[in-house]
């Protein structure tokens, strides 16, 4: 499928997360099989791009396109504004966050707030798409089924969204009053699929080949994204494309991949946030990966007393070199995870 003039190469895409999709993570995951990776929500106020939070969510050194970039705001003309920074920093296609459930978001009337109020939703996406247009950057958009049951007005807004320039739409199938709890639907997606002509992007709970598969099949969906189910778990992009190829499940990593993999995506974390910020922030992408395996748990405990980074990347090394010494390859995806009870240190920002 096309994203404006960009050819992507498979249906698989990283899902846009606060505090998790950042460069490295992106670019691990787009060597691990996906096909397009959105990057995490950058503040549509431009008085905060000095910052150095921000200096680092638009710093695309290094990165393969199509680089996307998402923005979130509620004052058009500062979205317009926003869009064409994140232009002249690189970003090649921008994304608009009408899907974000967060309070700190929404009580500022951002994200998927912005679902109640169409008549400005709609100011906002003409006035990014205006922007865009003369440097010929697409626009996306990603957004839930509604406020709330009784306010699901995501083929409306979808509507209004394509015939204002947008040119594709990413639907979580939930309402923002939902947040992460109950079940993704996605007859609405559905819905807006057949309703649309430009690509229609499922997300929510998609955590398998075979979950990606149905909800293609039963959505008519153009793709899949894919979010939580991707965190200590980025080779699941290259899972679902063998999935739907052959038929077949792609063995688990080998552990001495994972190692390789988790080491190098440190790396690139440090090399990022610096060693103060980066040891730290690290912490809960170790904790994904490790969850799942023996020990794990106690590791974690361990793990988040380390504040050097050349400390935390041997002690990384030696748990699964330990691992190793136990299993060639990571258990599969139908086994049961640990029980997990520091989930208080590993914090998901989506």
């Amino acid at each position: 499928m096309n994203i404006g003039p960009y050819l992507l190469s498979n249906r698989f895409f990283v899902a846009p997360m606060a505090g998790v999709t950042d460069r490295p993570f992106r670019q691990l995951c787009r060597r691990l099989g996906a096909g397009y990776a959105v990057s995490e929500m950058v503040s549509g106020r431009t008085d905060l791009f000095n910052t150095q939070k921000t200096a680092r969510r638009i710093d695309h050194t290094g990165e393969t396109g199509p680089i996307a970039v998402q923005i979130a705001g509620t004052d058009a003309p500062m979205m317009a504004q926003a869009a064409i920074c994140n232009i002249e920093a690189g970003a090649q296609i921008i994304d608009i966050n009408m899907g974000c459930p967060a309070k700190k978001v929404c009580n500022k009337w951002a994200g998927s707030a912005l679902m109640q109020n169409e008549s400005l939703a709609l100011q906002i996406i003409e006035a990014v798409v205006e922007a865009c247009a003369p440097h010929g950057v697409p626009v996306t958009l990603k957004m839930r089924t509604g406020w709330c049951e009784s306010q699901k007005n995501a083929l409306q807004l979808a509507r209004s969204a394509e015939s204002a320039g947008v040119q594709m739409i990413a639907v979580h199938g939930r309402t923002r009053e939902q947040g992460y709890k109950g079940q993704a639907e996605f007859d609405t997606v559905r819905t807006i699929k057949a309703a649309l002509s430009v690509p229609v992007v499922a997300n929510g709970d998609i955590d398998s080949p075979q979950k990606a598969s149905a909800v293609l099949a039963s959505s008519g969906a153009d793709a899949v994204m894919i979010g939580r189910a991707a965190q200590g778990r980025p080779w699941i992009f290259r899972e679902m494309a063998h999935f739907l190829a052959t038929g077949e499940h792609l063995a688990p990593p080998l552990v001495a991949e994972v190692k390789q993999l988790l080491l190098a995506h440190l790396e690139d974390h440090y090399a990022l946030y610096g060693h103060y910020t980066g040891v730290r922030t690290a912490r809960k992408h170790i904790g994904w990966y490790v969850k799942a395996l023996p020990g794990g748990n106690d590791f974690r405990t361990r793990m988040n007393g380390i504040e050097d980074c050349q400390q935390q990347s041997r002690a990384v090394s030696a748990f699964f070199d330990a691992i190793n010494a136990q299993m060639d390859r990571l258990p599969g995806i139908n086994t049961p995870a640990p029980a997990d009870n520091n989930q208080n240190e590993m914090e998901t920002a989506t």
